[in-house]
Formats: structure tokens, C-alpha cells, sequence
């Protein structure tokens, strides 16, 4: 079973849209799979969107009346999906923002690559090329100051992309002895995905990468990215997370 994660926040113009677009992919492709989204306080129809889809498609939708931020959103959806999954050493989460920044038809790839054997399937890095907002390219020259132990860690080329598949094992090694008080992610945005990597990475076999390519293009409101907040958030890493164990952990 694959479970596409969808982490979101006042995304109504996009997150129908989006889920219809993962179904065709999906179903194409001939894979089991459930959408999981959580909706985190939205104020505007996203809610209402959900609904008329919940009745058409494999839809869990999971709510929080107070907003959280992205980061504890996607632990909530890889919470739930360790407590659903049937086949943990089959099954895999793949996290995919709701805005239409990552398209539907890179899961394909991720699971491929998954199936393959990986544990974890990461995006390669794309190049930030002249068309890519000044703040992306700035915090991504930035941030290999911070992530150079991350990077060792989980040999990945990119530590900041959110867009990934990680199995079900994996989730349940590293959330076996933490309640839901101790959170395995504490940072947002950029730096959250940092983190999760960082978290996971241990407890994984075999880490791999897929081709990647940013649908800045198909956004239809205005970025949320904030380049000083993500520099800090990355700078703001706890140390422990440096000395996290690299390598598999024994099964």
C-alpha cells in the first residue's frame, strides 16, 4: 500500500485538483494506495473540498482546529500511517506538498525506486537555475554550512526537499520508544525536512534517489518561504541531531 501523505494549509485552488491528479497517476500505474491529507486549521474551503472528495476517492482526512505548521503536520500523517499500515515492511509513506510545487507523477518514481528495495527515496537536487526566486538560491548556497553532517549521514543530495517515500518499518523503528508529547520533528518548513531525514536516516537499510524537477509554475498563490526564518530554523538544529548514528540499525 502506498499512503501519499499531503501535509496542507488554506490550499482549496489546488488540493481537489491535486488529489484527482494522483489518483489518474496512481491507478495508472497499478498500485494500491490512500490519500492521507491533513488539514491543518485552514480558514478558507479547503475543508469543504475535502469532503466532495472524500465520497469519489481513498481519502483519509485528518484536521486540527488550531493551526501547527508544517512540521508537525507531516508527523501527524507518518503517525497515522505507522498505526494503519497492514504490511510495514511493504508498505511505504510518501510526503507531497499540497500546493502543486511537486508533481504527482514523481511518486512514480519514488515508488519505483522503493520497490526496488530503498528504505528511503529521496529528490535529487535540481540546479537552482536565474528563473528560481533569489531567497531559494540563496538559503540552498547557505544551508551546506549547517547540513554537512546531515548529508553524511544520509548520503542524499538533497536534505532540504520534502518530496520523499519512506517505508513503514522505518517510521516504526524510529517512533517505537515516543509518545506523542516527544515529537520527532520540533522545526518547520526547510529545516523540518532536515530533521525528519536526519531522525529516519538510522534506522534505514538503504537510502536512494529519484529525479526531481520543482512546478514552481503551477502554484496558484504566493510562496510561503521565508528565506531569513528558513536560514534560522536550519541554524537552530539541535546538536543532537549531528550525533545521530549514521548507518542502518540491526533489524
Amino acid at each position: 500500500m502506498i499512503y501519499v501523505c499531503i501535509p496542507t494549509h488554506n490550499e482549496a485552488s489546488t488540493i481537489g485538483v491535486l488529489l484527482w491528479k494522483t489518483r489518474n497517476v496512481l491507478g495508472e500505474f497499478g498500485c494500491d494506495y490512500r490519500l492521507v491529507v491533513y488539514d491543518d486549521a485552514s480558514d478558507d474551503d479547503t475543508a469543504e473540498v475535502l469532503q466532495r472528495y472524500r465520497r469519489s476517492l481513498p481519502l483519509t482526512i485528518l484536521r486540527s482546529e488550531k493551526r501547527i505548521g508544517y512540521g508537525r503536520s507531516v508527523e501527524k500523517l507518518l503517525r497515522h500511517v505507522k498505526d494503519e499500515a497492514s504490511y510495514p515492511k511493504r508498505d511505504c509513506a510518501v510526503v507531497m506538498q499540497g500546493d502543486f510545487s511537486e508533481s504527482p507523477d514523481d511518486v512514480v518514481q519514488l515508488v519505483r525506486i522503493f520497490e526496488g528495495g530503498a528504505d528511503i527515496v529521496a529528490c535529487e537536487r535540481s540546479d537552482e537555475g536565474p528563473e528560481s526566486p533569489r531567497g531559494v538560491r540563496m538559503v540552498r548556497w547557505a544551508a551546506g554550512t549547517f547540513l554537512r553532517r546531515v548529508i553524511a549521514g544520509a548520503p542524499v543530495s538533497d536534505p532540504l526537499a520534502g518530496l520523499r517515500a519512506y517505508r513503514v518499518i522505518v517510521l516504526k523503528k524510529a517512533l517505537r520508544d515516543r509518545n506523542e508529547e516527544d515529537r520527532l520533528i520540533h522545526s518547520d518548513g526547510w529545516a523540518a525536512n532536515v530533521e525528519l531525514l536526519a531522525r529516519l536516516a538510522p534506522h534505514a537499510r538503504r537510502i536512494a534517489e529519484a529525479p526531481h524537477t520543482p512546478r514552481r509554475d503551477l502554484q496558484t498563490r504566493p510562496s510561503r518561504f521565508r528565506p531569513w526564518t528558513t536560514l534560522m530554523a536550519l541554524a537552530r538544529l539541535p546538536g543532537s541531531l549531528w550525533s545521530s548514528p549514521a548507518g542502518p540499525e540491526a533489524a
